[in-house]
């Protein structure tokens, strides 16, 4: 049993790679020269070639603030690409898995955000992002939207390992108060999206639709860089004085949602996948990245 991973070298993507599948899964990852989404007789060829059982697409365009300037090629990877896959898996008679994120609501309800409230991006990436949940939820019935936040890992670039890295230089950091989300490890999004590719697999009428994952809990960007900092003071790594400022003052080129935090329940009910409470994940983090004297 081959399954396909698109954006393999990312954060998702290489947690997928060693997710511990099961005996007899194969797990193929191309590089873009090897399979481009762009161009879609290169997927059909590939698919042609290997009689995958499942895709998982964890591949997009992520720069936030350039895509509000390059939005034809935030476009192509984030919407025309699923489009491609959609297509084909619907073709081939096999399921789809879309990661996708909060950025397509605009942070304006009091609480979590559940699959079914009304999506409102506040730039191009989420709308790229949504149109890419577009594309698979109509190219293929047999397909799956997971909505996912506040990515953090020890691989690649993210918000936790941006801290550490600035607080080794900088007695105070300065970050956003007024924003809450689900800080989320790319390791459980990556054990959701097994858990999810494999019963989708094995049983033709698996559910199929939206689906949040993210950690249990929520935080502000200055709480997990206070948590952050915190854990790597224990661990003898380094630390620096969290300021909490406002979303003004720290201007980007894109709107963030002012709340990012989701809703986990119906993956719960659906999957049986429970969330670990996201100080846990960060801690795991920490102490695998080998934060402390000596290392």
């Amino acid at each position: 049993m081959r399954i396909l991973v698109t954006g393999g070298a990312g954060q998702v993507g290489l947690e997928l790679l060693a997710a511990g599948w099961p005996e007899g899964v194969t797990v193929d990852a191309p590089t873009r020269a090897e399979l481009d989404l762009g161009d879609v007789a290169s997927v059909k060829a590939a698919f042609a070639a290997t009689p995958y059982a499942a895709v998982i697409n964890a591949g997009a365009y992520t720069a936030v603030d350039k895509a509000e300037t390059d939005v034809v090629a935030a476009f192509a990877a984030n919407a025309m690409g699923p489009a491609v896959l959609a297509e084909v898996t619907h073709a081939t008679g096999i399921p789809l898995i879309q990661v996708s994120t909060d950025y397509v609501f605009d942070g304006s309800k009091d609480g979590p955000y559940i699959e079914s409230d009304p999506v409102a991006p506040l730039g191009v990436y989420g709308a790229s992002k949504l149109a890419g949940e577009m594309a698979v939820r109509s190219g293929n019935p047999r397909s799956v939207v997971l909505r996912t936040a506040w990515v953090l890992s020890v691989h690649r670039a993210n918000f936790l390992k941006t801290m550490l890295r600035l607080a080794a230089d900088r007695p105070i950091l300065r970050v956003v108060g007024d924003q809450s989300g689900c800080p989320t490890s790319a390791r459980d999004i990556a054990a959701a999206l097994k858990t999810m590719t494999l019963r989708m697999i094995e049983d033709v009428n698996a559910p199929t639709g939206v689906y949040h994952f993210v950690n249990a809990g929520q935080a502000t960007w200055a709480g997990l860089a206070q948590e952050i900092m915190t854990l790597s003071a224990a661990a003898g790594g380094p630390n620096a004085t969290v300021e909490a400022i406002s979303t003004g003052e720290y201007p980007t080129a894109a709107r963030r949602p002012v709340n990012s935090r989701l809703s986990t329940v119906g993956l719960t009910r659906d999957f049986g996948v429970e969330p670990r409470e996201w100080r846990a994940a960060v801690a795991e983090i920490i102490t695998e990245l080998g934060i402390g004297a000596g290392r």
